[in-house]
């Protein structure tokens, strides 16, 4: 279960005063299904219009209704391994999405496995947010406990000319788990909580495929 305050914490740091974004990349698909071109940049390099729409679209997913919209899952020990999903999202978190031939393998395996009926964006985020260690009477102090490195993805139809719309589906990884990176589960974001696209499910790995 995702406890909504470990939630609530990480989008207070996703505002343009106090921001744990620091990069953001992604793809646009034509209706076709075709690849249009890609973009990888530092989020402060963006226009405080961008960021302002940027960080809204990426506080969809930790925003969202805790176990209806937003659900854990955890990957399985045999989807763990070289080759798979998990150690590639690994890779891109750990590289702070700077590799462009691993976000160009990703696009792909996306658009392969979760592509929309009309034009898309497959956008992802990276952020660090120093987790501030607490009290025992719950209080904030000023140290840091740890450095929470996580990638945000939404998936977004295209509103107009290169214009994102809210996020169908999307996930947080790792997730964000007693105020602490943990890197065996992942938060997994469906708009339509009544008809969940299964197909991202099955791309992360945390449920088998059907057929």
């Amino acid at each position: 279960m995702i406890n909504r305050e470990d939630m609530l914490e990480l989008t207070r740091r996703m505002t343009l005063t106090r921001n744990s974004i620091a990069r953001i990349a992604g793809c646009y698909v034509d209706r076709d299904g075709d690849f249009e071109g890609s973009f990888n940049t530092n989020f402060l390099k963006l226009s405080v219009q961008e960021r302002t729409k940027k960080l809204k679209l990426a506080k969809v997913i930790p925003f969202s209704d805790t176990n209806v919209n937003l659900k854990g899952y955890e990957f399985p020990a045999d989807k763990r391994k070289a080759g798979s999903m998990w150690q590639l999202l690994m890779a891109m978190n750990e590289c702070g999405l700077k590799n462009d031939a691993l976000m160009d393998t990703f696009y792909d395996v996306m658009m392969e496995t979760c592509g929309l009926d009309s034009e898309y964006a497959i956008l992802v985020f990276h952020g660090r947010y120093d987790v501030p260690a607490k009290a025992s009477d719950n209080e904030r102090l000023w140290e840091s406990e740890e450095v929470y490195e996580y990638m945000i993805c939404a998936l977004c139809p295209l509103l107009g000319e290169y214009e994102p719309g809210d996020p169908v589906c999307g996930f947080l990884f790792p997730a964000f788990t007693d105020r602490s990176s943990d890197l065996t589960h992942v938060a997994v974001f469906q708009a339509d909580a009544d008809r969940p696209r299964r197909e991202i499910l099955e791309l992360l790995g945390v449920i088998s495929a059907v057929g």
